[in-house]
């Protein structure tokens, strides 16, 4: 069932040309600074089209929740998969969202000097200025009251969250939100899915903290659930303008 994706309008810039890209299961919003939906059409399809090619001579890559070993045949982007999925211990599928975002939007800053591409709660952005990003977690008391504060300078990044209450995807807990920053969009998706697996009530946020802290390559960690919240690393958060 088609969830409405309110939160799309949360990252706050006023510059900025809106549109969506649409194939199969992906479903892209970005912003860029004109519109690119062509350019942006091809690049989804070419890197779902790896994809797919890919899982056709290697099927467990798509079903494995484990880390698998991948071929000598892989594109860049499976290869980038993989190793995000290993360095937490989950399946390569966990990040694919990331993934797409992270590899359509670099592509795209070809043709901009800014993008935001949001996949499913993932995104990847290159901002040359600051963003704020409002945070949602679902019916926590605490969605909308918070943003994100971004600094254009620490750029590009991914910014990544799971949700064991809000949406379709695999989460074995019940983390409202994880949100996770690394450069690696990739690692940041798998991540948030591999943290949140650990959040079952407040009193795992530490424990969650404490394996966020010993993955290489994150900048930072909000995870929220209920009225709790525990962050790490970069993470600079400020009160919701109205």
């Amino acid at each position: 069932m088609y969830q409405p994706r309110t939160y799309r309008h949360w990252v706050k810039d006023k510059d900025l040309v809106s549109f969506n890209v649409v194939v199969k299961e992906t479903d892209l919003y970005i912003r860029a600074s004109t519109d690119l939906k062509r350019k942006a059409h091809r690049l989804v399809l070419k890197y779902r089209n790896l994809l797919e090619r890919y899982i056709e001579r290697h099927p467990s890559f798509l079903t494995s929740l484990e880390p698998v070993a991948i071929g000598d045949d892989a594109p860049r982007i499976v290869t980038e998969m993989a190793e995000s999925a290993r360095k937490v211990g989950i399946g390569p599928m966990a990040s694919v969202a990331g993934a797409i975002a992270e590899f359509v939007g670099s592509q795209l800053l070809d043709s901009s000097p800014e993008i935001i591409v949001e996949n499913g709660g993932d995104i990847y952005l290159k901002s040359l200025g600051g963003k704020l990003i409002g945070i949602y977690a679902g019916k926590s008391p605490l969605t909308g009251k918070i943003s994100l504060e971004i600094n254009g300078q620490d750029t590009p990044m991914g910014i990544c969250t799971s949700s064991g209450t809000v949406g379709h995807s695999l989460s074995y807990g019940k983390a409202d939100a994880v949100i996770v920053l690394s450069k690696s969009a990739a690692l940041a998706d798998a991540a948030a899915t591999a943290i949140g697996n650990l959040i079952i009530q407040p009193d795992d946020i530490p424990s969650g903290i404490e394996f966020a802290q010993g993955i290489d390559g994150l900048n930072g960690v909000i995870i929220i659930q209920g009225d709790k919240m525990g962050l790490w690393g970069e993470v600079k958060i400020r009160q919701t303008p109205a």
